[in-house]
Formats: C-alpha cells, structure tokens, sequence
C-alpha cells in the first residue's frame, strides 16, 4: 500500500501539470461518476493502476535505498564543493536536460555546464510531459548521445 501512494506521489511529480491535465483533465473513468458515487476521475484510475503495477514488481525496501541514496548524494562532499568537485573532470562530458522536468530543472544543468570544462553547453530535450520525457523523447535523447559520441 505504502508504495503504490509512493509511485502515485512521484508519478504526478515525474509527469508534468500540462500533460497530465491535457491528457486527463476532469474526465471520469468510463460511465463512473466520481462525485460522491464511488466511482473515478481518469487520472484516479490512471494512477492506481501504475501504483499497483509497481507493488507487484518492486520491493519496497529497494524503493527506500534508493530514495535515501539519491537524497544523500552529494558530489561535493569532501571534494570542496560541487563547483570544486566537477572542475576536476576534465574528459568531455554530456549534459541533458528536460525543458519541463520539475525534478530535475534545466537551472541544475545548466550549473554542472558551467562547473565541467569538458562540456559544451546543455543539450535540452523538449518534451511535455516533464521528468519522464528522457524516456519519452528518446529520439532526442539519442540523437544528442549519437553527436557527442561522434565528436569523441
């Protein structure tokens, strides 16, 4: 139960407010109504279903290390700060970012450009669906890894 309400939460945070209220809107799951009537916005069922899915497949126990690694990580750590820390690579580097992730906003990348000498510039990925557009937009996504790997 815990991690289907994990997976709806980080589900409407990955994808952004424009597609999920283009794609869904107030629309009720079939003839269902919602209001007081024991049935479902689409969104509802949109969501459940997804939360269910990841309970079946994913130990939540996985699902905790993996959100406390992610919120400890800190390349700067010990390293002088981040700034410090990523001037020390100096190899090329690749930097991508979603136009819509709130996750992960383009501000971010934009830091880590301009802290890695090897970079050239943030590649951006226009998506509207938010953080999931790295999977989305795959077409662009490998594009930009096909001309970095052309440029090694």
């Amino acid at each position: 139960m815990g991690l289907g309400i994990a997976r709806v939460i980080a589900h409407a945070t990955y994808r952004s407010e424009r597609e999920l209220a283009d794609r869904f809107g107030r629309q009720y799951q079939g003839d269902s109504d919602p209001l007081g009537k024991g049935g479902l916005f689409a969104i509802q069922s949109y969501l459940q279903h997804h939360a269910r899915k990841l309970a079946r497949r994913f130990d939540a126990n996985t699902y905790v290390r993996l959100a406390q690694a992610i919120q400890s990580h800190d390349v700067g750590r010990g390293r002088g700060g981040v700034e410090t820390a990523l001037a020390r690579y100096t190899d090329p580097a690749l930097v991508i970012a979603v136009d819509s992730d709130r996750l992960y906003p383009l501000k971010n990348s934009q830091r880590l450009d301009q802290a890695m000498s090897g970079s050239d510039g943030v590649k951006v990925v226009h998506s509207p669906v938010g953080h999931d557009g790295f999977l989305v937009e795959s077409g662009q996504l490998n594009a930009f890894m096909q001309e970095f790997e052309r440029s090694l």
